[in-house]
This record gives C-alpha cells, structure tokens and sequence, in this order.
C-alpha cells in the first residue's frame, strides 16, 4: 500500500523520521523533518505503522546532501542528510521529551547542546566485518560482473544478520583507516583467503578493528576463525604495509558469535598499548594519561570525551574532601580524571579486565586515592559494601544503554548522596531513572554534549540534588 504526500513532521527514535498518516504514527528512515512524501508501508503495528519513502515529492529546507556514498545503507549515519544544526535540534528536543513524558519533570532545566567540533573522522575506533554475503544494490543486481564478487569487508546491513555493505571510503575515522581496510581487503582476494561465512560458521577472515588515539597510537586487530599460516603472512603485510601502526594484535575466534572479550588477544608488533591525553579539569591540574588495551573501553569520541568529563567534574562541585562512587567506572576514565580533585574515588564496574586497565591507569599516573572493585554494580553496591568502603558523598554514574539496574537506584537512595552526576548515551532510560528518584531527589540541570554527529544518539549529563 502507498500513502501519497505524507508530510514528516518529527525525528524519532532511532533515527526514524516520523509522519501522521490519520491518527496513526507512521516512522519512515532517511527522510528529514519537512519533507513530503509517498510511503511503501511495511508493517502494520497496533500503535504504529513502518514503512519507506518512495516518492519525495517535496524537500525540506532542512535537507543537506549526503556526503557519503553508502549513506541509506549501512545504517550508520542516518541523520547525514538533515543540516547540522538541525541534528542539534532534534537531540535538544529528544532530551526535553523524555524527560517531560517519561521522567515526569516539568519545565526542565536543558543547557545548550553542546556540539561537536569535528562532524566527520571523529571516532577513535572502528569494527569492519568480513563477510561473503555482500549486499547487492539494484546497480551490482543491473551488473552481472559485479554481482559474481560476493566478498565485503564493512559494516552489517540493518535486519540482515548475514549481509554486509562493503565500505569503499568511510568518513567515520581519519586516516589511515581506509587505506588499512582497502588493503587488507585487496590483499585478501589477491591470495585467496576466505571471508566469513556467517551462515555456516565457516571462513579464516572475520573482523578488523582499528582504534587511535588524539596522542598518535594506532592500534590494528586481526579476528581469524581459526590459526592458519596464513595469518602470519597477513599480519606481516599489514606491518610492513603500514609502518604507523603502533600496536599490532590477532585473536582467533572460533566460536559461533563475535564476542572477543572472554578471548585471548595475542600481540604481534609493537607495543601493548595505545596512549590517549585528557587535558586537566582545572587550571593549573596535571593531564591524564589513559593506556588502552585492545579490549579497554574508551568512549569514542575522543574530543567530546574531554567536554563529557569537565561537565561531569563541574556538575559535581568538588571542595576537595568528597569520598565520590563513580558506578559503571570501565576503565576507570572518570575516576581518574576526577581524582586529583577529591578525597577518595570507588569504581565498581562488571568487566574485571577494565578494572585491570583502571588500577594501571591510577599507577602510571601517580593516582593513589582510587579504588577499584570488579562485579556487577547491582550485586555488589551491598550496605555490608559501603560499609566497609565508607559513605559516598557523591555518585557519579555512567551505565549502559539500558540504564541503571532497579537494585542500584534503590541503593542509591538507601544511601543518599548528596549529589548524583548521571551521564548518559541513552536519554530515555535516564529519565526512567531519574522518575524512579524523584521523590528523594530533583534535576537541578542537564547538559547534552553531541558525541556522534550524524547519527540520532546523544548523550546527557544530569545533575541530582537531594531533596529538603
């Protein structure tokens, strides 16, 4: 069925546009605001409707030109085609909405967006997946010789667990990014090597990562299915290829899934570890240095990362005697950001390797007032926990997308710090939280910091004050 001139009138979630056909939402991708147009449903909810656009018949004002060539495809970047400031926009508003509709608060108060200073080659890390079920677009389909070469070396192709685009030139990651993706994938069909066969869990190549840092490291893992003499050949083209690289790594993942985390990450040239600096939080501080492993967590954009953890530390207003619980720690970034500025700084995070990365980090930074303490942060935040590790005066918590687990914010308000500082890359399970805290305390400010131009996700940091 088509709808003939639907006029999109919202950015939704995920970073669906949003039209009205009748008294029914209609979520339509890679459209913009403003724009009419004809829509193919595809699925028919009890609330909603799904479909795509098939017909433009008006363009928005606030239309900008794609600049990628695989844009509609990959998924990665939805909002390329809206002008910047009106991606700005649309993350301010989705702060506002959920924290109205879901959170419950009225009259908010949301400081301007922060936006990115780079909007293109702005991510410190980048996963490609090998695979021998390459999408098709209508040209290969229209071209018999190109669609015989089913080999791809990109990113998954959304609801399609077998298909990947092959990326010729993203504008994700600076160079040597590409050059490093277009030769590995050159070499790999010069000499014949299998790509990834996800359906039948068969092929030697199945993932490059490739991770930098503003300090200059270049990091590169090789995921193989299973060992080969053939890895060693690749790896040292890659290394003779590309004499930047600065820390060489292989994993063999033989398993059914793409997890790496509970495998081995064998280094092959180079050293262990890439070095990024954040500058210090106030005048007159030193800057911190952060080693990170091939398996460490480090937020992605580096740039903005900066921005994420000053407004952290301001919101916190520390005098310098705060004993501060920093849940969902990772690799213990905040913790040691902040250190120099408190009393004593608990991390608790899930992942024991991340843990192993926060003490090195407190080490090689002369830090001696962290403490960190793996398991997950719903078992182990115990009252016998914060007894023996001493009362927090503030929280600062950065969880997953999923937000904070049920357990933890009733911790949280047995214990009753004096201030929360919440970030956030997901604002709708936030103001979740923050309706769960809301009897015990109010949202004084929040500050969205634009971390992934482009895209709709934007992140939050929200400040708690406890209640009269």
């Amino acid at each position: 069925m088509i709808y003939e001139n639907v006029e999109i009138i919202d950015a939704g979630s995920e970073g669906m546009a949003v039209g009205k056909i009748g008294d029914k939402i209609i979520f339509v991708p890679f459209v913009v605001p403003g724009d009419v147009v004809d829509v193919q449903l595809i699925k028919k909810k009890k609330r909603y409707l799904e479909g795509k656009a098939v017909q433009i018949r008006e363009y928005s004002q606030k239309r900008m030109s794609p600049h990628c060539a695989h844009f509609g495809l990959c998924g990665g970047c939805r909002w390329q085609n809206m002008k910047y400031e009106e991606q700005l926009f649309y993350k301010q508003k989705q702060v506002f909405d959920n924290l109205t509709r879901i959170g419950k608060i009225e009259n908010p108060l949301i400081l301007p967006i922060i936006p990115a200073p780079e909007t293109t080659f702005y991510r410190n890390k980048l996963d490609f997946t090998f695979s021998n079920h390459r999408w098709l677009t209508d040209d290969d389909k229209n071209d018999e010789k190109g669609s015989t070469d089913t080999h791809a070396l990109g990113f998954h192709i959304p609801q399609f667990f077998d298909k990947v685009v092959d990326i010729q030139y993203c504008y994700h990651q600076k160079n040597p990014s590409n050059a490093i993706r277009n030769e590995v994938r050159k070499y790999a069909l010069e000499h014949h090597l299998s790509f990834y066969d996800v359906r039948v869990w068969q092929g030697l190549l199945r993932n490059l990562i490739i991770r930098n840092t503003n300090a200059g490291g270049l990091m590169v893992i090789m995921v193989f299915r299973n060992d080969d003499p053939e890895n060693e050949l690749l790896l040292n083209f890659l290394a003779s290829r590309f004499p930047e690289i600065t820390s060489l790594y292989y994993v063999i993942n033989p398993k059914k899934n793409d997890t790496t985390y509970d495998l081995a990450f064998n280094l092959f040239k180079g050293e262990s570890f890439i070095t990024e600096i954040m500058p210090p939080f106030m005048p007159g501080g030193k800057e911190i240095k952060f080693r990170i492993g091939p398996s460490s967590f480090f937020q992605t954009n580096s740039q903005q990362a900066i921005q994420l953890y000053r407004i952290a530390a301001g919101f916190a207003s520390f005098s310098g005697n705060e004993h501060v619980y920093d849940l969902y720690t990772g690799t213990g970034t905040i913790a040691n950001y902040i250190a120099p500025y408190v009393k004593k700084v608990t991390g608790v995070e899930s992942v024991a390797a991340a843990i192993g990365d926060a003490e090195i980090n407190s080490q090689i930074n002369g830090i001696s007032n962290t403490q960190f303490f793996a398991g997950e942060v719903e078992k182990l935040m115990t009252p016998q926990f914060i007894e023996e590790r001493g009362q927090p005066d503030i929280v600062i918590t950065d969880p997953p997308r999923n937000g904070m687990h049920e357990k933890v914010v009733r911790t949280i308000l047995n214990v009753k710090p004096a201030r929360i500082v919440y970030v956030s890359c997901n604002p709708a399970t936030q103001s979740r939280d923050l309706a769960l805290m809301s009897d015990t305390y109010f949202l004084e400010k929040c500050q969205p910091v634009d971390m992934f131009p482009h895209t709709q996700h934007v992140e939050n940091v929200a400040l708690l004050k406890l209640r009269d």
